[in-house]
């Protein structure tokens, strides 16, 4: 039998037997949706007893009603969509996916949802998270802005995990006076796939904006491999800490704000106290959006001509080693070039923000211990005490760019929305 585009077909392959959709036919290869979900590429020869495979697995969204009524003893909360996976579901007909976003597709999908809060949804972008800009961000901000003065009480905002921590820090500076929780969910794994996390991610945070009074931006996702438990994580201190677990968003220098759990959907407080509402009204801050920051990774054999790329640039982000350190003294005939860093880290330090953050990610810059670091004070790098890490540093410059320009090197280590405020005991597990 020969494959055909399109097609449904059983065979077997390495001993297995297996049924799925052809997708593609490419360079001898075969690209085939598996009934399980998942995509396999395999050559076209190892392809044995290939048939046409009649049962076909129906493709189906399942059926939104027409109208979600409301309870008032409920909480509403916005989806506000920025990518496409979490509302997504696997059309089997032509092996890709079913966007869905209004608030009848959500709940027809998620139907636990309608037990916790009353949801209203919406589209903004779809989106890969690699692709968003700081251009983004304001259009985040505006919407965010539009739903709360339309009496959103949360908003749960879907998005891309690459670079998820990136836009909850952004979030997290240019939403002052927060009234309400905003969290982003993202998912690990796609929703064709039976491990997927998205709808775990998305019940839970809708659970923590249910039972708290939190007023603030956080991350919701798996705090294990497992489906038991979500963890909330502040939008300053979180990072993605691994490629593909679904536990991949971890805190640093900081602890949860709290655990969720996804089969009682309890919710636990980790910390002392939540921020909540200030009663204050809400400010509504942006990112200019042409700004071009810099991020220079120290690490051995860097040269000074690397730093002066940087002098177009409107500020830098050192991600240093150790404490904070990028090679500057000259010891031996063979580390010259570290005077010439030394000086254009200086030149440049006089014409835009230099800062510095350190690559281990956990811990707190410190350069009045070694040499080194004193000496990168002198040129002007500031940074020193600061316990941000390098993404939220990066978000950090770029709104103070934005918003207080004569005072970058001033601000850039206080403490104006938590982000240098380290609570992570020793002890703690969230150390690993």
């Amino acid at each position: 039998m020969a494959l055909t585009q399109g097609e449904r077909i059983a065979f077997t392959y390495k001993g297995r037997r297996l049924a799925g959709l052809v997708l593609q036919l490419k360079d001898g290869d075969a690209s085939v949706k598996l009934d399980t979900g998942y995509n396999l590429v395999v050559p076209e020869r190892d392809i044995e007893d290939p048939e046409p495979a009649h049962s076909k697995r129906k493709a189906h969204a399942p059926e939104a009603q027409a109208h979600v009524p409301k309870d008032p003893s409920l909480k509403t909360v916005t989806i506000l969509h920025t990518g496409g996976t979490i509302a997504s579901k696997v059309d089997y007909g032509t092996g890709g996916v079913i966007a869905r976003f209004t608030p009848e597709d959500i709940v027809a999908q998620f139907p636990d949802l309608k037990e916790v809060v009353n949801v209203e949804s919406r589209l903004v972008r779809n989106m890969f998270s690699g692709d968003i800009r700081f251009a983004h961000y304001n259009i985040l901000a505006r919407e965010i802005e539009k739903e709360i003065a339309a009496g959103a009480q949360g908003v749960i905002i879907t998005h891309g995990t690459d670079t998820m921590h990136y836009t909850s820090a952004a979030l997290a500076f240019m939403l002052e006076h927060l009234p309400v929780p905003v969290v982003l969910v993202g998912a690990q794994r796609s929703s064709d796939r039976g491990s997927s996390d998205a709808g775990m991610n998305l019940l839970c945070a809708a659970s923590f904006i249910a039972k708290t009074a939190f007023a603030g931006v956080a991350i919701c996702m798996h705090e294990g491999s497992d489906d038991s438990t979500c963890v909330v994580l502040d939008g300053l201190h979180a990072r993605k800490l691994h490629s593909s677990r679904r536990d991949a968003f971890r805190p640093v220098n900081a602890l949860p704000l709290a655990r969720v759990d996804a089969r009682t959907r309890e919710v636990t407080p980790l910390r002392p106290a939540l921020a909540q509402a200030d009663g204050s009204a809400l400010k509504v801050t942006h990112i200019e959006e042409g700004l071009r920051i810099g991020m220079l990774y120290a690490r051995p054999n860097v040269f000074a001509d690397e730093i002066a790329r940087y002098r177009d640039y409107d500020g830098l982000v050192i991600v240093g080693t150790g404490l904070g350190h990028l090679s500057v003294d000259a010891i031996d005939d063979v580390t010259q070039e570290n005077d010439r860093i030394y000086a254009e880290i200086g030149r440049l330090a006089q014409e835009i923000p230099v800062v510095m953050t350190t690559q281990c990610i956990n811990g707190q810059v410190k350069m009045d211990v070694y040499q080194y670091g004193r000496k990168l004070q002198q040129a002007g790098v500031v940074g020193n005490h600061c316990a941000m890490h390098p993404e939220t540093a990066y978000i950090k410059l770029a709104w103070l760019l934005s918003n207080h320009k004569a005072k970058v090197r001033e601000l850039f280590c206080e403490d104006l929305r938590g982000e240098n405020a380290q609570r992570l005991p020793i002890e703690s597990q969230y150390l690993d």
